[in-house]
């Protein structure tokens, strides 16, 4: 789950985990892992975002942990379930079911032993159009490039150009509104990830910190508007939005994926 820009989290400190911090988070995030790929498997036509919540909060408890985002601020579901124009912080519901064409962004937490974890994934359902399949490729390049950036010394402005530079020359837009986030102890800590650079001069990455990187690519315009539930962010002209995270740990061999998803499936 992602924050707003420009808000409370911006002054949030930047806290540096130790290495057995980092394992715990490691742990708590592979639980994540193991619920995407839950849901990657079982994103079909017919079955309902309500249903899906329930998988993901079943397998979330199953093994030891707490759902994050279950009333964090208020939301009432496990999942985040953001289909086609929807971007982020769908809520689950009875009445929202799959359609072949379909595509379902699926961004999840948990809390485990005192540690969050944090990820999403965007989910074909069926066969999609060309033009949606080839967002969800650009979007997903664009968090292995960012994830690339995630060396000692530099700066989070370098994780921001990384997706900017991919995803703005093919003819898509980067939200601003919504932003990644260093993650900890809190599911939101500093500092704040854009994935579009800001003016200024933003933080240098050092060994230890945990950042939740989650590039937000728009099919068109990259403005975004919230629906009348309070949660629901959707794009201004209804084209299709694709939403990719993971969570990293900055260390001296490089950047450490913590919620890969390789244990569990061939996916990334």
């Amino acid at each position: 789950m992602n924050s707003s820009a420009g808000g409370q989290q911006a002054s949030k400190p930047i806290l540096v985990k130790t290495p057995d911090e980092i394992k715990l988070m490691q742990e708590a995030n592979q639980i994540v892992a193991e619920v995407l790929c839950l849901m990657q498997q079982s994103a079909v036509p017919g079955i309902s975002t309500f249903d899906l919540d329930q998988m993901a909060e079943e397998l979330c408890r199953k093994r030891g942990s707490i759902p994050a985002f279950k009333g964090y601020h208020g939301f009432p579901g496990s999942l985040c379930v953001s289909i086609n124009e929807e971007v982020v912080h769908g809520i689950p519901s009875r009445k929202r079911k799959l359609k072949k064409g379909d595509i379902l962004s699926v961004d999840f937490g948990v809390c485990y032993k005192g540690f969050f974890g944090d990820s999403a994934v965007t989910i074909p359902v069926g066969k999609i159009k060309n033009e949606t399949h080839k967002l969800l490729i650009a979007t997903r390049e664009s968090l292995e490039l960012a994830i690339a950036q995630v060396v000692i010394g530099n700066r989070i402005s370098d994780i921001s150009r990384a997706v900017q530079e991919h995803v703005e020359p093919k003819g898509y837009s980067v939200v601003r509104q919504f932003v990644g986030h260093g993650i900890g102890s809190s599911l939101h800590e500093g500092p704040e990830i854009p994935n579009y650079v800001q003016k200024g001069q933003s933080p240098r990455l050092i060994e230890g910190m945990v950042i939740a990187i989650e590039p937000m690519v728009n099919l068109g315009t990259h403005k975004v508007k919230v629906l009348r539930d309070g949660w629901t962010v959707i794009t201004a002209d209804k084209k299709p939005s694709a939403h990719f995270e993971h969570s990293i740990a900055v260390t001296a061999d490089g950047p450490l994926v913590l919620s890969a998803r390789d244990k569990f499936s061939g996916h990334k």
